[in-house]
């Protein structure tokens, strides 16, 4: 009897547990089992703006808010130069900005391997404000950089 109640006990526990989150559902980017990947994975903060941290179901991942309005991906492929993206530079780090799709914006890290993608849906939080995270920005330092922005006046002729 002590035993039976122990497993229903237990068993209700865990429908309370996880009922109360939902795991957004993401895919893994092809490099994602890249070791500095999980250095970036284990510094993503546990909230950005008041956008609580979420569980995801795919490796170096993470979301924010429910439902997410940050999506945060290492491993995505590494971008090369062009000159189709604005290129940003946030505490040190370079971004390329896709806004094809705004409000909502994609941002890529450049001259970093493997590259880090972070989308952002800036009806609800500024890009800005998700790119300069501390914690954050942390875990993507941990990967070095090789190369950088360089701004049209500084192309060759």
């Amino acid at each position: 009897m002590l035993r039976r109640l122990a497993l229903v006990a237990g068993v209700l526990t865990l429908l309370v547990l996880t009922g109360c989150s939902s795991t957004v559902a993401l895919k893994p980017e092809p490099d994602a089992n890249n070791p500095a990947c999980a250095d970036v994975t284990v510094r993503l903060p546990d909230a950005i703006g008041d956008m609580q941290r979420r569980w995801t179901d795919a490796q170096a991942t993470g979301a924010y808010g429910d439902p997410p309005a940050v999506f945060v991906a290492c491993g995505v492929a590494v971008p090369g130069p062009t000159a189709d993206m604005q290129c940003v530079t946030l505490d040190g780090i370079d971004w390329l900005v896709d806004d094809t799709t705004a409000p909502k914006m994609r941002m890529t890290t450049y001259g970093r391997d493997p590259a880090v993608q972070v989308y952002v849906d800036t009806k609800r939080i500024g890009a800005n404000e998700v790119l300069t995270n501390s914690s954050l920005v942390s875990g993507i330092r941990t990967i070095k950089a090789d190369s950088a922005c360089i701004a049209p006046e500084g192309l060759p002729k």
